[in-house]
């Protein structure tokens, strides 16, 4: 059975449990569910089936047993170890202070993009499919690079550390 990663947006430890958000998961039919840190990212298997329907069964799971749901992207764990392999960094010139940062859509943009586009520190450096790969140096100004992601792709997105998805994939 494949294994499959979701990333939520707007999870934190105040506005969700891991206990119950595993929970709303296995209700959904998933199995071998385990979230991982505490910021809505969760492992699963499931029958193979898209993406797209794998994400409203989570929802739909979550806002029954929860009472509300999260965004939610799936994106197969294989296809995030691939990823992960490819270091889709590595031709830029992205400082050892910089964070590095993964942005999932659901879709393709309607619109091409020129990249880099860059906005106050932090660089959206390229996209491949749906995953958006951005680096930032912190700044004192805040999380810049949420208001430079959102400006270019809306708010129906969820951003991770590559480190995030590095454990997220294993």
């Amino acid at each position: 059975m494949p294994r499959y990663a979701a990333f939520l947006r707007g999870v934190m430890p105040f506005n969700c449990k891991m206990p119950a958000l595993k929970a709303a998961f296995e209700a959904a039919g998933f199995t071998a569910v385990k979230t991982v840190l505490g910021s809505g990212n969760v492992a699963f298997d499931a029958r193979a089936t898209s993406e797209r329907v794998l994400e409203q069964k989570a929802e739909a799971a979550m806002h029954e047993q929860l009472g509300r749901a999260f965004f939610t992207i799936v994106r197969p764990v294989e296809q995030l170890q691939a990823l992960l392999a490819t270091d889709p960094y590595k031709p830029f010139k992205v400082g050892p202070n910089a964070k590095r940062i993964v942005t999932f859509l659901r879709e393709q943009p309607k619109t091409k993009l020129k990249l880099p586009v860059e906005m106050g520190g932090a660089r959206i450096l390229m996209m491949k499919d749906r995953d958006i790969f951005s680096a930032y140096l912190p700044n004192p100004k805040g999380p810049v690079f949420m208001t430079l992601i959102e400006k270019t792709f809306g708010k129906d997105v969820t951003t991770r550390t590559w480190e995030t998805v590095a454990k997220v994939a294993r």
